[in-house]
């Protein structure tokens, strides 16, 4: 079986792409002749399994995305106290180039302007490191979130240094200020160059969910950013991230984000998944227009606002095989195996728990993959079962889930057995596919009696379905 997934997020794709809003970044001559007809999405889980769509592996220059990561590293270097002592935490209301800087204290209003990430920058390392080792730490640390080597797009550096007149301005207005104590110019330079690292969709998704994660890398699990730095991180991208389009972003989307100039937008609900989109006409806040609407659509049709939290999202998905000993009523031919694959959830299931499920599925009765060993050796199972008997909710989107992979199944002539006592799935049989319906049955006894005929057995490991 294959996964809807991937075809969902095309589907997102393709509904953004008729909108030709905004414009690619004309103030950088790079940015400005990006080819606006590019666009991807992906989704990294926090268990490190990917999906994607579009141009998901054209790359682009990070931009001021990179600032979310290098708060984090100035965090890690600097110490949370002497990075609050120089960056304010308050959204600014303004364009993310302001010439301002907080009353009575000097500071920028938070790390996500740019005098802000000029003065994360310039605490990496130490106030005394130099550009080189400054761009060094950063560009390592981000390879590392994104599980590969990166490297800085010389061709967009030059053509942002060429024209950072107000860049500039800032770094002296920063070091006037008192704020920062190093060369202003090689500050800037630095902050240019971390915003110059090419990244694409996948690698920003996979970034995204060491956030959603905890600090922790999904693949390799390994603690990459301090949790109570990510709490930090994650807070100030909430409100903060979009720039001036905060408040809006908050109410209609929900969940922590930010954007860059080169069309990129990123987003991390904790405990669940890392998100990136790509299109390079921007608006004038400096946000990608099409990734904007991909990230609003997902929020609403995914459940994805963190403020939609009717259950917690624990759930969990076990899968077990089972050998069936017919009884009084012969039900199969001699070659069939009288296999029965059970997939078992339990608890809040939401998105995470019903792409789990997907996922098994499309391992479990999909073709062999001769990269993963095991994979598709249940496609000729006699018989599926979907236990909900322990799950005590499914959210909008985790139902709707289900309810694709179900129609899937019964399209390819599975027989599929749905043991729902609570009514937890909330079949519709008015609006089932070709008139396509699961056997849906309160226990265990009736499951095996419909696939294996009355009074049969069930031999496994797990004697419950």
């Amino acid at each position: 079986m294959k996964s809807p997934i991937p075809d969902y997020l095309h589907h997102v794709l393709e509904t953004a792409r008729p909108n030709e809003g905004g414009a690619a970044a004309d103030y950088i001559e790079t940015l400005a002749n990006a080819d606006t007809s590019k666009m991807a999405i992906c989704l990294s889980m926090v268990d490190g399994n990917v999906y994607s769509a579009g141009d998901d592996k054209i790359e682009f220059s990070i931009q001021s995305i990179s600032k979310a990561f290098v708060y984090a590293i100035a965090i890690e270097d600097a110490g949370l106290d002497q990075v609050l002592s120089k960056i304010g935490v308050e959204p600014s209301g303004d364009r993310f180039n302001q010439l301002s800087l907080e009353r009575n204290t000097n500071r920028p209003m938070n790390p996500m302007i740019n005098a802000g990430a000029i003065t994360a920058h310039s605490l990496v390392v130490s106030p005394t490191a130099t550009l080189d080792q400054r761009t060094e730490r950063i560009l390592n640390a981000l390879s590392r979130l994104a599980g590969r080597q990166l490297h800085v797009d010389e061709e967009v550096y030059q053509a942002e240094l060429k024209d950072a007149d107000r860049n500039m301005a800032i770094g002296y207005m920063l070091k006037a200020a008192g704020i920062i104590t190093c060369d202003p110019q090689e500050a800037v330079r630095g902050y240019i160059r971390q915003c110059a690292i090419n990244v694409n969709v996948q690698d920003l998704a996979m970034m995204s969910a060491v956030l959603a994660n905890a600090g922790v890398h999904p693949v390799s699990n390994e603690q990459i950013i301090p949790q109570t730095s990510v709490r930090q991180v994650l807070s100030v991208m909430t409100t903060c991230g979009m720039y001036d389009a905060a408040g809006d972003w908050v109410s209609s989307v929900g969940f922590p984000a930010k954007s860059g100039v080169a069309g990129a937008i990123i987003g991390a609900l904790p405990g669940q998944v890392g998100i990136a989109t790509f299109s390079p006409k921007i608006d004038e806040r400096g946000n990608s227009v099409r990734g904007v609407a991909m990230c609003q659509q997902l929020s609403r049709e995914m459940g994805l606002h963190m403020m939609d939290a009717s259950h917690v999202a624990r759930s969990t998905v076990q899968t077990s095989v089972s050998t069936l000993v017919e009884g009084e009523h012969k039900t199969h031919n001699g070659s069939c195996k009288r296999e029965v694959v059970v997939f078992k959830l339990r608890g809040a299931v939401r998105f995470p728990g019903a792409e789990r499920l997907t996922r098994a599925l499309a391992r479990e009765l999909g073709q062999p993959d001769p990269l993963d060993e095991g994979s598709g050796s249940h496609a000729d199972a006699c018989g599926i079962v979907f236990s909900f008997r322990d799950v005590f909710s499914l959210n909008f989107i985790a139902r709707r889930l289900i309810h694709e992979n179900i129609a899937r199944l019964l399209k390819e002539g599975k027989v599929l057995v749905i043991i729902d006592p609570s009514e937890v799935l909330e079949w519709d049989k008015a609006k089932a596919k070709d008139g396509r319906h699961p056997k849906v049955v309160d226990n265990e006894t009736e499951a095996r009696d419909y696939i294996g005929g009355t009074g049969c057995q069930a031999v496994s490991q797990d004697p419950e379905w």
